[in-house]
C-alpha cells in the first residue's frame, strides 16, 4: 500500500474543495505523485461514492480540474471525484524522448510495464486500480461504490480497466477513447516500448480485444466522439471508435456509443457533456449504495 497521504492545496469551487494530495507510490518505483479529488460538502456529513477520472497525453492531474466544469455536477450528483496523473514522474523515471508527447512522462497508457527499463516505475495500472482507491478509501470520506471516466488515452484506460474488474466498477464512461490501439500509432508505439515485441501480451490492454471476449456484468458503457475530432479524421484514425462498437456488438455486450456532431478532441467537448456522463455514473452508483 501507498504511504500517507500529504494534502498540498485545498481551493473552494463550487460547493466544496478540490484538494491536490501527494502520496509515495510503491506501484510507481518509490515516486512521489499528486493527484486530486474533489469533496462536495456534503462529505462532510455522509460518505460519497467515487468517479474516478483518468487523463489523456501529457496531461497532469489539473487539466481536467481547471478545464471540464465538472464540480457543480459532482455537486448535485452527489459523487466525488478523484483525478491521478497520467504517468510516474522525477528522478529516476526513464523517458525515452522529453520532447516526445506519446510516449513516457504524461503518456503511461494505464498498464503495468514487463519491459526491463520501464517495469519498476510504469504500472499506473496497478496504481489506477489497487493503491489508489485503497489510498482514497483509508483517508477520504468515500464509500468503496466506483465508477471511472476518462478521455482518449484515459478512455482507453477507463474502458480497459472497467472490462478487466467488473466487480470493481458500477459503470464506465470515455470520452473520444483509444478504442483499439493494438492496430494505431498511439498504441503500438507505447505497447512496444512498455510491454515488448509479443503482441498477444498486447491483447489484455486493448479495450476491442478485450470486449470481444468479455462475459461479466453490464458495465453500463457510455463513450462519446466528436465527429470532427482531429485524431478521428486526420491522416490516422487513432481512436478506432467503429472497431470497438463491432466488437461490442459480435460479444453481445451493451454498449452506448454516441457520435456528437461537431465537437472535437478538446476539453470544450468534454464540458459539454460532462454533465450527462457524471449524472449517468451516479444513477448507478447510488443505486447500490
Amino acid at each position: 500500500m501507498a504511504s500517507s497521504m500529504t494534502v498540498k492545496s485545498a481551493t473552494r469551487v463550487a460547493q466544496g474543495m478540490l484538494k491536490r494530495c501527494e502520496v509515495t507510490s510503491r506501484s510507481l518505483g518509490n515516486t512521489q505523485t499528486i493527484f486530486a479529488a474533489y469533496l462536495p460538502d456534503v462529505t462532510e456529513f455522509k460518505k460519497l461514492p467515487v468517479v474516478y477520472w483518468l487523463s489523456g497525453l501529457t496531461c497532469t492531474d489539473e487539466n481536467f480540474s481547471q478545464k471540464a466544469g465538472a464540480f457543480q455536477a459532482a455537486c448535485d450528483n452527489q459523487v466525488v471525484l478523484v483525478m491521478p496523473d497520467t504517468s510516474p514522474r522525477g528522478d529516476g523515471v526513464p523517458d525515452e524522448d522529453p520532447h516526445t508527447y506519446d510516449f513516457g512522462v504524461g503518456a503511461g497508457f494505464y498498464l503495468n510495464a514487463t519491459t526491463d527499463k520501464y517495469k519498476t516505475h510504469y504500472n499506473m495500472y496497478d496504481f489506477v486500480v489497487k493503491e489508489l482507491p485503497a489510498l482514497v478509501e483509508a483517508n477520504l470520506p468515500v464509500t468503496d461504490k466506483r465508477a471511472i471516466s476518462g478521455h482518449s488515452m484515459g478512455g482507453h484506460g477507463a474502458l480497459t480497466i472497467g472490462l478487466k474488474n467488473p466487480e470493481r466498477y458500477s459503470s464506465v464512461s470515455a470520452f473520444a477513447p483509444i478504442c483499439n490501439p493494438m492496430k494505431v500509432p498511439w498504441g503500438q508505439k507505447a505497447f512496444s516500448f512498455y510491454l515488448g515485441s509479443d503482441e498477444q501480451s498486447w491483447k489484455q490492454y486493448d479495450a476491442t480485444e478485450l470486449i470481444s471476449q468479455y462475459k461479466g456484468k453490464d458495465l453500463h458503457i457510455l463513450c462519446d466522439c466528436g465527429t470532427a475530432d482531429n485524431f478521428l479524421v486526420g491522416e490516422v484514425n487513432q481512436l478506432q471508435p467503429l472497431a470497438f462498437m463491432e466488437a461490442a456488438q459480435k460479444a453481445k455486450v451493451p454498449v452506448t456509443f454516441r457520435m456528437q456532431a461537431g465537437y472535437d478532441h478538446s476539453y470544450y467537448f468534454m464540458s459539454t457533456f460532462i454533465r450527462e456522463h457524471l449524472e449517468h455514473h451516479a444513477r448507478f452508483l447510488h443505486a447500490q449504495s
